[in-house]
């Protein structure tokens, strides 16, 4: 099994706020590793610290076998690093083909603009969106500038892609459409670590999950074995004494952790 990305101890600050502490965990290559967490976890300061924008104070970041830990979000690019945003970025006045070739000229392949168009043709086909290509990217509504986010991260054909809540916001028949990508997409061969809110979609789609709790990593495993930990279903539900009541009925614990994913995700819609 080949490791395509390993966290060793990241820790990181901001001022007195201790936001991660000791991560260590590995992402094989080919498999999707979820990331859950309540809201406050650290999910997206670890997303920003592995993509170097924030670099950790402690600790190492290795991405197919260089020490990538000081390095600038451009570096990360340029090895097959790519990442979409929980508050998606277009470029507004750009058409939706120029935003994926953006993606494409700036990837590890470090394409020309003719070749750049090629791809972009390609990958809109891929998620969707080629009935917009030449619409402004800012016209679009939120499920096609997710579909665009995503679209350009894959133009410039990432090695690794890290998903930050490409669900969110998103309708039932809307997420099941995306669930289907990011399968496909795992499909031809690209890695992905994944934050998600939407439990029943993390659990479906995850070989393994990862999860944060104040920047602490509380658990690691199958969607089953983190399903059922008490310190997760604690962590989501805030009572010790229900997450051992819980445990008692696997089901349950499963269904409560997706009930409070759910009831977050309304509160943050909200």
């Amino acid at each position: 099994m080949t490791i395509l990305l390993s966290l060793q101890g990241v820790s990181k600050r901001f001022g007195g706020l201790q936001a991660l502490t000791k991560v260590t965990f590995d992402v094989p290559e080919g498999q999707i590793m979820g990331l859950l967490g309540p809201n406050g976890a650290g999910k997206t300061t670890l997303f920003n610290a592995i993509n170097g924008v924030f670099p950790p104070e402690e600790g190492r970041i290795v991405f197919r076998d260089r020490d990538v830990t000081r390095m600038k979000p451009y570096d990360h690019a340029r090895m097959g690093m790519a990442r979409t945003h929980q508050i998606v970025r277009p470029l507004n006045e750009l058409t939706v083909r120029e935003n994926v070739m953006a993606g494409a000229c700036f990837g590890h392949e470090n394409h020309t603009l003719a070749r750049a168009g090629e791809i972009a043709d390609e990958v809109l086909e891929f998620v969707g969106l080629v009935a917009r290509t030449d619409q402004l990217a800012g016209s679009l509504n939120v499920a096609q500038k997710k579909r665009l986010e995503m679209a350009r991260a894959l133009a410039a054909r990432p090695y690794l892609l890290l998903l930050d809540e490409v669900l969110a916001g998103l309708n039932s028949t809307e997420i099941d459409g995306m669930i289907q990508t990011v399968l496909k997409i795992r499909e031809r061969g690209v890695t992905i670590l994944m934050i998600e809110h939407v439990m029943k979609a993390v659990m479906n789609v995850s070989d393994r999950i990862i999860v944060l709790d104040y920047g602490t990593q509380i658990a690691e495993g199958t969607p089953h074995e983190v399903a059922n930990n008490p310190r997760v279903i604690e962590a989501y539900l805030g009572d010790p004494r229900l997450a051992e009541t819980l445990m008692a009925d696997s089901s349950l614990a499963d269904s409560s952790m997706a009930k409070s994913s759910m009831a977050k995700s309304s509160m943050e819609e909200a």
